[in-house]
């Protein structure tokens, strides 16, 4: 949060890449790790939408710079960031207790991955939320996760859907938890992350069919379609 200022640089900027492109999907993979991550979280004003110069007092914030798709984009991302972390207990109920924290995989350093799994509840009740950050340059097609939970499984969130240039968004894709022990959990599902990309994924929430149905049916007078 205090590391933009006085020569510092930007949150941008520090992004080890060359390209603008590659710096912001990197400031978005890593804006969606610390989001998952335990704690609050503090960002200088200016840095929720990617801007390359540093915070100063004497002058307004680059405003101008959301008529850039990169710089929306970054903003995009931190609004849907602030809605799923107002929307799952996991990501703040246990913020300070080491039960509301699991790591998968700490030690790739190979693969530039990380992965690990938040809790609501002490006992993993209640919601509970993956995370999978791919730091590296390269997709990987095929990663192999623990989970705590047999059934379906959503992609929540994908950072590379934010990029147009990137390999398609796999948010809102539904997996299968497996019976193979993976991570130490006893069930595991495997998912696509793209480069420089952030994932999140929880249990897919089943809706009955019987109540779609009946809402579907279900039509108020007042709402009904005027007739001629």
């Amino acid at each position: 949060h205090d590391e933009v200022v006085h020569g510092k640089g930007s949150m941008l900027m520090k992004m080890a890449a060359w390209h603008i492109p590659d710096k912001a999907a990197n400031l978005r993979a890593l804006y969606a790790h610390e989001w998952m991550w335990p704690g609050k979280k503090l960002l200088f004003m200016g840095s929720e939408f990617a801007q390359p110069g540093e915070w100063a007092d004497g002058r307004s914030l680059d405003w101008w710079l959301l008529d850039h798709a990169a710089h929306y984009r970054v903003h995009a991302l931190v609004k849907e960031l602030n809605a799923l972390y107002r929307g799952h207990p996991a990501l703040w109920a246990l913020d300070s207790e080491p039960a509301g924290f699991r790591w998968l995989d700490a030690d790739d350093n190979t693969g530039n991955l990380l992965s690990y799994l938040r809790f609501e509840r002490a006992d993993q009740s209640g919601d509970v939320v993956a995370t999978v950050v791919n730091y590296g340059g390269e997709d990987k097609a095929w990663v192999r996760i623990g989970v705590p939970r047999e059934g379906r499984w959503e992609v929540l969130l994908d950072t590379s859907g934010y990029d147009e240039h990137s390999s398609p968004s796999t948010a809102g894709t539904i997996v299968e938890a497996e019976h193979v022990p993976w991570h130490d959990q006893p069930f595991s599902v495997t998912v696509r992350v793209a480069r420089l990309t952030t994932i999140y994924l929880a249990p897919a929430v089943e809706v009955v069919e019987s109540e779609v149905a009946a809402d579907a049916g279900a039509t108020d007078d007042s709402e009904a379609a005027p007739t001629a």
